[in-house]
């Protein structure tokens, strides 16, 4: 091919790859007011990352963990009887009424205050049956539901001195079977663990659950309760001054310890290393990120155009990094990465082109760039 036809055959090649949108990659552009948009292609605006933006994320998550927590700290409370606890009752010197409307466990089988049953020493007891009533000998059926066992100590008292002469009696449970949580994900032990007169707060739960494992996210704890679900980051809490323990649980909870795989970041694009990075303790920056992945390639990354890209339940968020501004590695290192964020670094102008050219014409430029060198 002759130098002549080199030049014309170069100048086409430019003049094709002037067809910026077929450039290979995520492209991503600012948004703008005269295009239609649809229902299903929704614009989306791209957030420029700066310092006022730092501020304002670290204030909103402030807000949100005390505003979600604020439901669910509370001090220990007695425990109330409801339907299908167990109570021993026991009226000294008249053995007759004690005698309990369940039959005693087996020998050897842990009752539900964790004292074994023997031949020698039967633990049975009353149940309260399914509308909170107690049938207790010559004190009828009594409303225990939702009493603590002091009231209703204080109650059967009450309706024994018509027949007794100073009755003296002792109530305690014998199975708590009323109240439970649910404890499942990255503990050692998930299952049903019942509510007893030990106030079942986050940290019990967990404890009696044997503990988290390595693969737990301390950062990422979820609590359900009544439809809505809390998110609890333990190393945040004690970090703000806030006891774990303050938090109780109450019936019906489901507690769920999530694993760290399940909170990756991921990020791609033109950086020497792409990967999936876990968060640490539920915390990983964007400079922290980069930085994993061994940084923006040299070569064909373009330091101007790096995205953050967030999926919530309700919208997609774009974020934009001018990495070559100055104070741009603060403000990365000050911005904060959520689960499941992308985070994508945009090739340069120059590498798009040069891959546009080779996916439409492969081979075309190096072999028009040979032919166009003297002596060839």
């Amino acid at each position: 091919m002759s130098i002549k036809n080199s030049v014309v055959f170069v100048s086409l090649l430019v003049s094709i790859a002037g067809c910026a949108s077929v450039a290979p990659g995520i492209q991503f552009s600012k948004s703008r007011t005269d295009v239609a948009v649809d229902d299903d292609h929704p614009r989306t605006e791209i957030i420029s990352i700066n310092s006022a933006l730092v501020r304002k994320e670290k204030e909103l998550r402030d807000r949100q963990v005390a505003d979600d927590l604020s439901s669910l700290l509370s001090k220990p409370q007695p425990y109330v009887v409801e339907a299908g606890d167990v109570l021993q009752i026991v009226v000294w010197d008249h053995p007759e009424l004690s005698a309990s409307m369940l039959p005693a466990p087996a020998f050897g089988i842990q009752g539900g205050a964790g004292v074994a049953g023997s031949p020698m020493q039967p633990q049975s007891g009353f149940e309260v049956d399914q509308s909170g009533m107690l049938d207790f000998p010559y004190a009828g059926k009594l409303k225990v539901s939702g009493l603590t066992s002091s009231e209703i100590h204080l109650m059967l008292t009450t309706r024994l001195a018509h027949y007794l002469r100073q009755p003296k009696l002792s109530v305690r449970l014998l199975a708590y079977r009323s109240k439970r949580v649910y404890v499942d994900g990255e503990v050692k032990q998930p299952g049903v663990q019942a509510i007893n007169d030990l106030p079942m707060t986050l940290t019990e739960a967990i404890n009696r659950s044997g503990g988290m494992n390595l693969t737990a996210d301390q950062s990422r704890i979820t609590l359900s309760r009544e439809g809505k679900t809390f998110t609890i980051n333990l190393p945040q809490l004690v970090q703000r001054g806030l006891n774990p323990s303050d938090i109780m649980l109450k019936n019906g909870d489901v507690l769920r310890v999530l694993a760290r795989d399940e909170n990756k970041i991921f990020v791609s694009g033109e950086v020497s290393g792409p990967r999936a990075l876990p968060m640490r303790n539920g915390r990983l920056t964007l400079n922290e990120a980069l930085g994993e992945a061994g940084g923006i390639n040299p070569v064909t990354g373009d330091a101007r155009q790096v995205y953050v890209i967030r999926r919530s339940s309700s919208e997609s968020r774009v974020y934009q990094l001018d990495a070559n501004s100055p104070g741009a590695l603060a403000v990365a290192e000050s911005f904060e990465l959520s689960p499941k964020d992308v985070v994508y670094v945009a090739a340069t102008p120059l590498t798009n082109w040069n891959r546009t050219i080779s996916a439409l014409i492969p081979g075309a430029l190096p072999g028009a760039v040979m032919a166009g060198t003297p002596g060839r």
